[in-house]
């Protein structure tokens, strides 16, 4: 079994590929980063809004995000033409008790085509095959009636309902709490 962060995992289906991003993926990295509909039911404090640069993005991705074990971010390609969906990120690792958090967000021009259900499952597939996680979780508003879909079609329950979290913003956010 493989330890999270041991490696950057690719993960792919017949249709997708979750894989890093390379500093040529900036430019598409950018239009996600501009696509103003794709965050309003995302928190504030998402690495790629942190900067303006994608290629700053990028570059803490790899390299503090991976060294402090914070964050695991992959971009989701379509392979045909290697098209830029969005991200899939793993973050909130706790070792100790094989747990972690996942989160995904695609270009607004994606949605609808089943891409995030998909990059969820490939997400489950290698985290309980691959490696030590035994526990999947995730956290969603609750007018976020898409991604509740993506993730009921994924075999997670909701266990918490509007729990009050702090997603950057000026009020506390209300959050469903999703487990698998």
């Amino acid at each position: 079994m493989k330890k999270l962060f041991e490696e950057i995992p690719v993960m792919e289906s017949e249709r997708l590929i979750l894989t890093k991003l390379t500093m040529d993926d900036s430019k598409a990295l950018s239009e996600l980063m501009h696509d103003e509909p794709v965050y309003e039911y995302l928190p504030t404090f998402l690495l790629e809004r942190q900067s303006e640069d994608p290629l700053w993005v990028i570059d803490r991705m790899y390299g503090e995000c991976i060294r402090e074990k914070s964050a695991l971010h992959l971009g989701i390609f379509e392979k045909k033409g290697r098209v830029f969906c969005g991200l899939v990120e793993l973050y909130g690792y706790k070792e100790n008790i094989h747990k972690i958090s996942i989160g995904y967000r695609l270009k607004h021009q994606c949605w609808g085509r089943k891409i995030a259900s998909e990059s969820v499952r490939l997400m489950i597939d290698y985290l309980l095959r691959e490696t030590d996680i035994e526990i999947i979780t995730a956290s969603v508003m609750p007018q976020n009636l898409a991604s509740e879909k993506v993730l009921l079609k994924n075999g997670f329950e909701r266990v918490v309902r509007f729990s009050k979290e702090d997603w950057g913003y000026q009020t506390p956010t209300l959050a469903d709490k999703w487990i698998r």
